[in-house]
């Protein structure tokens, strides 16, 4: 199945260093039966970029989680195949838990977003808790976030965007 772990480029370059991550809470999200029910239309690929998307939201919220601000206002989504993950339409549609670490081998790709997205990330970081919540300008920062797309790059390109960063 394919997974997509939200991150932090930081979380990223642990990931080369130590050729594998430990998602946190084990949390994931994937194209699962009960994401695929929630839609009432879309194929195979619009479904995974939905679950995609929950990761990047999730991505902000490990953003926000740096209240130090030390962290580049980036989010991150590792894609990956794995066969042994856990389905949790409990936590929502798209949410699975990943049992261990995620290996180097089993990546897929990654996205980042580029620096042009910065500003609209840190901002909506800041305010994706009152988002969750339906505050109307807290929900407009975080469209602001989500209209910039996440750049693609394969696996054996990462250790080279790291250094350009």
């Amino acid at each position: 199945m394919r997974i997509y772990l939200p991150a932090t480029l930081p979380m990223l370059q642990q990931l080369v260093a130590d050729k594998q991550l430990q998602p946190l809470g084990g949390t994931a999200f994937a194209l699962t039966p009960a994401l695929r029910e929630s839609y009432a239309a879309g194929d195979t690929e619009e479904l995974e970029y939905a679950a995609m998307r929950e990761a990047a939201r999730a991505s902000l919220r490990l953003l926000a989680a740096d209240e130090e601000g030390k962290v580049e206002p980036r989010r991150v989504v590792i894609s990956a195949d794995l066969d042994d993950v856990t389905l949790r339409p409990d936590l929502d549609h798209a949410v699975v838990k990943v049992s261990g670490p995620v290996s180097w081998r089993q990546l897929a790709a990654v996205h980042v977003d580029t620096s042009e997205a910065e500003e609209a990330v840190r901002a909506a970081a800041e305010v994706i808790d009152a988002a969750d919540l339906g505050d109307p300008d807290a929900e407009f920062a975080l469209g602001e976030a989500e209209d910039h797309e996440l750049a693609w790059f394969a696996p054996q390109e990462v250790p080279f965007l790291l250094e350009l960063m």
